[in-house]
Formats: structure tokens, sequence, C-alpha cells
């Protein structure tokens, strides 16, 4: 693994590990030994890799598992908006790599990458006050399956890219996405960017949540980056945190 030459002289660092449990502990646990970043930390493969709400990470080797850590990026109120950040990063990276799928990939509400609507990367930031860990994973040989929500692989899309040489292009592509953002008051070209590349908006979706499912249009991200779902009976509501489900997966519930 090597950083990109943009990176290194913003002054970005890197870790790299052939086996760790995750890359997202690992850099945490920099960070308690003082650790500021920006530093990457990026293994070959994790033990015990996690996704969000402590789903586990199917985490093989040939895939991509790196975290970037951050100390005080933004004021705390806007650090959940890092994930649309890392997805634009990830989508550019992706775009370099492989250009021959750029028109096949999506950003599906709030942080995966996906590919002909399967699932090609989830993002996963954890925090420890001021301290931020930015995980990424990519499937770029192989991907798990028998999903509720597909996933797929760079390979079985038809583009042979090494996990190598996408965190170099990931390394490069985050450091202008990171200055775009500005510490969140940059976060309406974010959004403007991260809705062009949106999977399923203006188009009726399903989102589940802790407690129930609804369904509605998805029409836009509030200027926090919730999702504004438009529902049948005219009026909107929106969404902090959940899932997002294509309205033709079964099991919807409109109350």
């Amino acid at each position: 693994m090597e950083l990109d030459n943009a990176a290194a002289k913003a002054g970005v660092r890197l870790i790299t590990l052939d086996e760790v449990g995750s890359t997202n502990a690992h850099a945490l646990n920099e960070a308690r030994q003082g650790e500021r970043g920006p530093l990457w930390v990026v293994a070959r493969t994790q033990s015990a890799g996690r996704g969000r709400r402590g789903r586990a990470w199917v985490s093989k080797p040939g895939n991509l598992y790196a975290t970037l850590l951050l100390t005080d990026p933004a004021p705390a109120r806007h650090l959940p908006q890092l994930s649309f950040v890392t997805a634009l990063a990830v989508h550019d990276a992706l775009c370099e790599a492989a250009p021959m799928l750029g028109p096949r990939l999506t950003l599906k509400w709030p942080n995966d990458v996906l590919c002909g609507g399967a699932k090609l990367s989830g993002i996963l930031l954890e925090g420890e006050g001021n301290t931020v860990a930015v995980g990424i994973g990519v499937n770029c040989a192989h991907h798990p399956g028998n999903l509720e929500y597909p996933a797929t692989d760079l390979a079985t899309a038809g583009a042979l890219v090494s996990a190598d040489g996408l965190f170099t292009a990931l390394s490069r592509a985050m450091v202008p996405r990171i200055a775009q953002w500005e510490r969140g008051e940059g976060l309406a070209s974010i959004r403007a960017d991260w809705l062009k590349r949106a999977d399923g908006l203006n188009r009726t979706v399903r989102v589940r949540l802790h407690d129930r499912e609804l369904s509605g249009v998805f029409e836009a991200l509030d200027d926090l980056g919730r999702l504004v779902l438009r529902r049948s009976d005219g009026t909107t509501e929106t969404v902090a945190a959940g899932d997002v489900f294509p309205l033709h997966a079964a099991g919807v519930d409109t109350a």
C-alpha cells in the first residue's frame, strides 16, 4: 500500500498491517496513545471487521480495509457529514481506478457505494472525544452472498483493480473532498455533489427505522444530511438514521 503524493504532501501518514481485528479499532487505539492524524490504517485482512449497527463485515484478503484517523475535523454537529464526504471520495477513486464502471456507480444514503444497484463499498464512522475513525471497506476481489441487500465486487463487475491501487487513488481523493467540506461549512457543495450521484432520488423507497418501516419518495437531503421523504399523503418526513431499500424489496409498511 502506498499513499498518493498529494496526500503525503498534505501531511497524511500511513500504517499498513497484514492482519488486524479492525482498522477502526486500531486507529482509535493509536489515538489513545497520542496519535492525532491524519493517519491511514490499512490492513490486508480483518478478524473482527464490523459495519453499521454492529453488523459483521466479512474481511477476506483481496479487498480494501482502511481507516482514516482525524482529530477535530469539524465541530461535533458536523461530524456525521463525513459519511457523505467519504462516499464522494470513494466514488471519485473508483471512477479513476475503474472508469468503465463510472456510469454504474451510485451512492446509497447514508454511506454506501453501489455498482449496478449492488453494494460495493461501506463506510463506518466511529469516534472518541474529538477523534474520528473513518472506516472504509471496498469489495475488490470478492463479496459476501445471501445478504438482505445484494452485494458485488470490482472483479465480478468486470474491473480488475487491486486493493493497493484503489487505496492510492482513495488517499488522493480524500484530500480535496475534505478541503471542499471545510469543516462543515461546505456541506451545501458536498450535498449537491452527493445528490448528483444518489441512488433512488425522486423514486419511492422503503426505509427501515429501529421501530418501524415507512415508504415515500426520496425527495432531498436537508441541511444536516438527513433523508427527506415525501409520503403518499403529501406530507414530508425527515429521517436521521435508517436503512434504505428499493420499494420492490418486500415488507413495506407505510404506517
